[in-house]
């Protein structure tokens, strides 16, 4: 969103604030633009003879974003049936679908398989399973690198305690199960965390899982996960994605020259390719002084957006209606009966009660993440193509917070078994 003529724009030329006059507050906004800035730079950063992209749909999964990516010839990572479903819904091929659920039923996975899409597995018992019932059918293995990473503890994944992946140092396990039952392997994965900077930390995941590898002679690709870290203000640090790329494409490169063949590297970007393009609009209710903090109060919360409450996430905050008026500090707050604070003493452009608060890097774990906490409706959302503003989803109404309630009759004066007998 840049500022040109005093007033804030989206990509076209599009007037953040015109599309808050026509579909309302709060109000989801995403620039496909950015999205495929991202993409594309992924793609010029690794130089290897076989790249897949797969977006990680967990992090937005309105299906339009999906298109989106679908067209850009990206794959799709998926955590739930359900999203196995929407992708095939949408037109991805089964075979550019990865299906990476945690802690499940053999029964889902047997459903994903029955959908044909490539299942990655992260537990030995359910390793077992699978290669007793379909030997035949190749498979991917989550492993466990035991790499403490990412911005912070509930998005670190890798690391010796986490529920997810099979450890590394359980490969004799995995090998005596996949000898058993001769399971064929395909691929190998791994996912260390979210929000990491440093290249090494990929690079040491890597050493770990290439030597896992060369364990296995027939395999198809390897997914070095994703992870990498966007910006979230000025001056922030991120992910050098072109270094991250130079440095893993040599070493990969080398691997597949030892190995015999050129496997297909694979990422699973979610938050690195949506969150910059995301924009969440809302609406100032109230401006509260109290001794010793100014309150912007917003027609929203944490049912709409809960990263900061949740991760303790910094997510620039924006006068978008006056953003050029004298900069004072607020602290900015939803209109839930919690503490759902969004920022503490931020120094934001004069803000008046009807001012319009835009909060950036609301493309990744945002909506997705929304419930109808209170009561309260879940926004809209609009996607910005081409540079033209389409609604991609209805504003909910009391319909939807009712649709699948089932009303139960009640008598006007109710008994007990205990009154009955007095």
């Amino acid at each position: 969103m840049n500022l040109e003529n005093d007033r804030y724009q989206l990509s076209g030329g599009v007037d953040p604030l015109d599309l808050v006059a026509q579909y309302g507050c709060p109000l989801y906004i995403y620039d496909t633009a950015i999205m495929e800035r991202q993409y594309k730079r992924i793609q010029s950063a690794f130089k290897v003879k076989r790249l897949k992209i797969n977006y990680a749909c967990k992090a937005l999964s309105n299906i339009n974003v999906l298109k989106f990516f679908n067209t850009l010839g990206s794959g799709l990572d998926t955590v739930s049936i359900q999203e196995v479903e929407m992708g095939l819904k949408v037109g991805f091929k089964k075979e550019d679908i990865i299906y990476t659920p945690n802690c499940v039923s053999i029964e889902e996975i047997e459903e994903a398989t029955a959908l044909g899409v490539r299942i990655n597995i992260d537990n030995l018992s359910i390793l077992e399973q699978f290669g007793q019932l379909h030997p035949n059918i190749p498979v991917c293995i989550r492993i466990n690198p035991h790499i403490m990473a990412g911005g912070n503890s509930k998005i670190s994944v890798g690391h010796i305690d986490s529920k997810f992946g099979i450890s590394f140092h359980q490969m004799p396990l995995v090998k005596r199960i996949v000898e058993s039952t001769g399971l064929a392997i395909e691929g190998l994965h791994m996912h260390t965390g979210s929000g990491i900077i440093d290249a090494d930390v990929f690079l040491r995941g890597a050493e770990i899982l290439l030597n896992v590898a060369s364990d296995f002679e027939n395999l198809d690709y390897i997914d070095f996960g994703s992870g990498f870290k966007v910006p979230y203000k000025e001056g922030d640090s991120a992910t050098d994605i072109e270094e991250l790329g130079t440095k893993i494409s040599e070493r990969f490169n080398d691997f597949c020259a030892d190995y015999g063949r050129d496997l297909c590297l694979m990422f699973e970007p979610g938050k690195f390719l949506v969150s910059e393009a995301g924009y969440f609009l809302a609406k100032v209710n109230v401006i509260k002084q109290t001794t010793s903090t100014v309150f912007a109060g917003i027609d929203s919360g944490l049912n709409h957006l809960i990263r900061p409450m949740f991760y303790d996430a910094y997510h620039e905050i924006t006068n978008i209606s006056k953003p050029l008026t004298k900069k004072r500090f607020y602290t900015v707050v939803g209109y839930i009966c919690e503490t759902d604070t969004f920022g503490i003493n931020r120094r934001i452009s004069e803000i008046n009660e009807g001012d319009i608060l835009c909060i950036h890097n609301a493309g990744a774990y945002c909506f997705s993440m929304a419930s109808n906490y209170n009561s309260r409706f879940r926004p809209a959302e609009v996607m910005i193509y081409n540079g033209q503003a389409h609604l991609v989803r209805e504003r909910e109404t009391m319909d939807d917070l009712l649709r699948n309630q089932v009303e139960m009759s009640f008598a006007t004066a109710p008994t007990t078994p205990a009154l009955a007998e007095k």
